[in-house]
């Protein structure tokens, strides 16, 4: 359907459970969202040409919901690694660690209160985006996310946004974090010869 489209595809059950194991397990180090929602209008754009429609899903809204859901509540991963791959991961990989990422002297004290014995349910008719759907419709699930602190003053309780217009602030992420560390020792001849040749396709004359 058009409004599901989006990269990668939506994979069948088992790819969920294999990508969930891998978090379990510290293959994947944390989890995000590339969020980019289309309402349903915008993604009729390709109704007739598939290369038209808009691509992508929302997922930053239900992202925290889900990941307690589904990893902590099912007991896959602990409280404390919940927090490493939500949080201080996601901060570490962009390189603002721990300005963010972390409730130390001197971070930005943005921090979430989630009720573990909450239920939460998703629907496109109570969730925040201004598109019509939604790609986890009708999912119900526990620990829910009842206040949100951003920089010590509260955004979000009650189920009530409280946020001035241009209280946000942008954040800049330095290049090169950890993941490049040691990098320039790398074996150049070893990473060189693993470059498998790229054979171009000839367009018939």
């Amino acid at each position: 359907m058009l409004r599901f489209v989006m990269s990668p595809p939506i994979r069948a059950p088992g790819h969920g459970r294999a990508l969930q194991a891998a978090v379990s397990m510290g293959v994947l180090q944390l989890v995000g969202t590339d969020h980019c929602t289309f309402n349903s209008t915008q993604k009729a754009f390709g109704i007739d040409d598939f290369r038209k429609i808009p691509n992508g899903v929302n997922g930053i809204e239900e992202r925290m919901h889900l990941v307690w859901d589904t990893m902590v509540a099912s007991g896959k991963i602990s409280v404390t690694d919940y927090v490493r791959i939500t949080s201080t991961e996601c901060a570490r990989i962009f390189n603002i660690y721990p300005k963010k990422g972390a409730i130390l002297p001197g971070s930005d004290a943005d921090i979430i209160i989630l009720n573990p014995n909450s239920s939460f349910q998703i629907s496109s008719n109570s969730h925040h985006s201004r598109s019509d759907t939604n790609v986890y419709e009708g999912w119900i699930g526990k620990g829910k996310v009842e206040i949100t602190i951003v920089g010590g003053r509260i955004v979000w309780e009650n189920n009530e946004l409280k946020v001035n217009l241009g209280s946000g602030k942008y954040i800049k992420m330095p290049p090169f974090n950890y993941l490049f560390d040691g990098i320039e020792k790398a074996d150049v001849s070893y990473i060189s010869s693993l470059r498998a040749p790229v054979n171009r396709f000839k367009a018939m004359q």
